[in-house]
């Protein structure tokens, strides 16, 4: 074996957020920029010598080459076992089963989630460690500094082996086994979800849509609705991976989906409409003529849990992202369980489940999951619909009718406004930080404020405290408004603003949810000043 030893200098801007490091494909592609990135990730978690790592992807524009590189970078620093998904696949919620599975020390996850892929698209990667779960703050903070101070990174010469074939082969001294990456993945959900009872409903005529948004998720739903569950042959669309998503934005919205959204509003629709992401984390659930929003389905999912297979125990908690609607916490309060209110990312999930403290746990931005894995998954969430209809054989529109009436509905929304100019969103939210204190008192388009706040966290598990995590204002008819920068994205700055009010009255639960929440949208714009500061006479995308 020949290690190479390159002399680097450190690169700006590798800063790793609450999905790892996302930036334009080209730049990944830049001489030395991944290797330096992947050497940090080494130095960062400690080194991996005689280490089990897992490594994969969702398939998109350099996914295969990459793992090439960090192969071999992982061959060098003396790495006992790299696992790889055939072909580079992994889907997120597949790579963390497997971590966990195998007992390995952790994963390279390369995805940029939902982001375009292509050649002029956007690429990501980042570690998820030992649970499954993408690493904490703790990691991510030292493999930032890592890239500040990295002044060489190590490699050997000879190359990585093919990984499009099933086996297991050396690699200058680190065996490297390509794994079918859905075998492990089909096993586990055959332990959560009554494959039978699912088979009877579709040998019954119901009929589902899933848009795999020709992304990763599409070998895992084809194998497991059309192979094992008797779905029709056909149900499954734009299942087969591709490297630029076949010029798809893999993002399950209204917007980026909207095939799917016209067939389930149309005529002949049929009983049930589904999507995943590009790394298969997220979902949309749809039925006829009804969109579920995720907030909702995290409730209506753990009110129904119990029913599914791997769950008739019952929950031990409920956890949500602070934006996501507060629907779920009265599920919580109904079944007398714990109920935490986190930051968004799935790391903050993390301890929760590790603990015991949560069952299920869930994101407005179509993430859901449980305790199964440390990851949100996209279409673990989609069978377990399918178990709660063909156990209380209802519609979609009929179980979110009964939940409604039984616990209230709570209209929300989400509106972003993409790649806003990063210095207009910093002072837009300098100065929104700096009202927040005198904003109590004051109305705006006809609302009160009664409170505003920036969350602030403190993990129940480890002490551990995390701040800024996004500006609350609540009004004195109970709606609340969330300010937030997100961090998914590879251009300028994303204002994500979400709304939400609670209607009690069954005979108000039919309206449109932009009308309910319109009043709390002005109020919300008249404090932040967005259509004034950003120029946009509206957002991109409304969720």
């Amino acid at each position: 074996m020949t290690t190479q030893t390159i002399s680097t200098s450190p690169i700006p801007g590798q800063k790793p957020g609450t999905s790892g490091l996302r930036k334009k494909t080209a730049v990944f592609r830049t001489p030395g920029y991944l290797e330096n990135y992947v050497q940090a990730i080494i130095e960062g978690v400690g080194g991996v010598a005689g280490r089990t790592v897992v490594v994969g992807g969702d398939g998109r524009f350099f996914n295969d080459t990459a793992i090439g590189v960090i192969l071999r970078m992982l061959a060098a620093a003396g790495a006992a076992k790299a696992i790889v998904g055939r072909g580079g696949l992994l889907s997120t919620p597949a790579a963390s089963n497997l971590i966990r599975k195998r007992r390995a020390f952790g994963g390279f996850v390369l995805s940029a989630s939902h982001n375009p892929g292509g050649e002029d698209g956007d690429f990501g990667l980042k570690f998820n460690i030992a649970n499954g779960g993408p690493a904490p703050e703790p990691i991510t903070d030292a493999i930032y500094a890592a890239t500040t101070t990295i002044a060489s990174y190590a490699i050997v010469s000879e190359p990585a082996p093919p990984i499009d074939v099933l086996g297991t082969f050396d690699l200058a001294g680190m065996a490297v086994e390509i794994v079918d990456p859905v075998a492990d993945y089909l096993e586990m959900m055959k332990d959560l979800v009554d494959f039978d009872r699912i088979r009877a409903l579709f040998a019954s005529g119901f009929t589902l849509r899933f848009d795999a948004m020709s992304a990763i998720t599409g070998p895992y739903a084809t194998a497991i609705l059309e192979g094992e569950l008797g779905a029709p042959a056909g149900t499954v669309v734009n299942g087969v991976p591709l490297p630029d998503f076949g010029h798809h934005h893999p993002d399950p919205n209204p917007v980026h989906a909207k095939e799917l959204f016209d067939i389930m509003f149309g005529p002949d629709a049929p009983d049930m409409g589904a999507a995943s992401d590009g790394d298969g984390d997220r979902n949309i659930v749809l039925g006829r003529g009804i969109s579920v929003a995720p907030s909702d389905s995290l409730a209506v999912l753990a009110a129904n849990l119990h029913l599914a297979k791997g769950y008739t125990a019952g929950l031990k908690g409920i956890a949500r992202s602070m934006p996501t609607s507060r629907a779920a916490d009265r599920v919580a309060e109904k079944l007398g369980i714990g109920f935490y209110e986190t930051p968004t990312g799935w790391k903050f999930f993390g301890n929760l489940l590790d603990a015991a403290r949560v069952t299920i746990c869930g994101e407005e931005s179509a993430g859901t999951g449980s305790d199964h894995v440390r990851e949100k998954d996209g279409l673990w969430a989609v069978l377990i619909w399918l178990d709660v209809i063909a156990t209380r054989r209802l519609s979609i529109a009929a179980i979110m009718a009964d939940h409604w009436a039984t616990y209230g509905r709570d209209y929300y929304s989400r509106h972003d406004y993409e790649a806003i100019a990063s210095d207009v969103a910093d002072r837009l939210f300098a100065d929104l930080r700096g009202s927040l204190a005198t904003l109590p008192g004051k109305s705006f388009a006809g609302l009160e404020v009664t409170s505003a706040d920036d969350f602030a966290y403190t993990d129940p598990t480890d002490g551990s405290v995390s701040t800024k995590q996004g500006v609350r204002v609540g009004f004195s008819n109970g709606s609340r408004a969330i300010f937030r920068l997100s961090g998914t994205g590879t251009e300028g700055a994303t204002l994500r603003l979400y709304v939400e009010i609670f209607e009690p009255d069954p005979a108000r639960h039919d309206l449109d949810p932009q009308a309910v929440l319109a009043e709390v949208l002005a109020a919300a714009d008249a404090i932040a000043g967005i259509r004034e500061r950003t120029g946009r006479t509206a957002p991109d995308v409304i969720t």
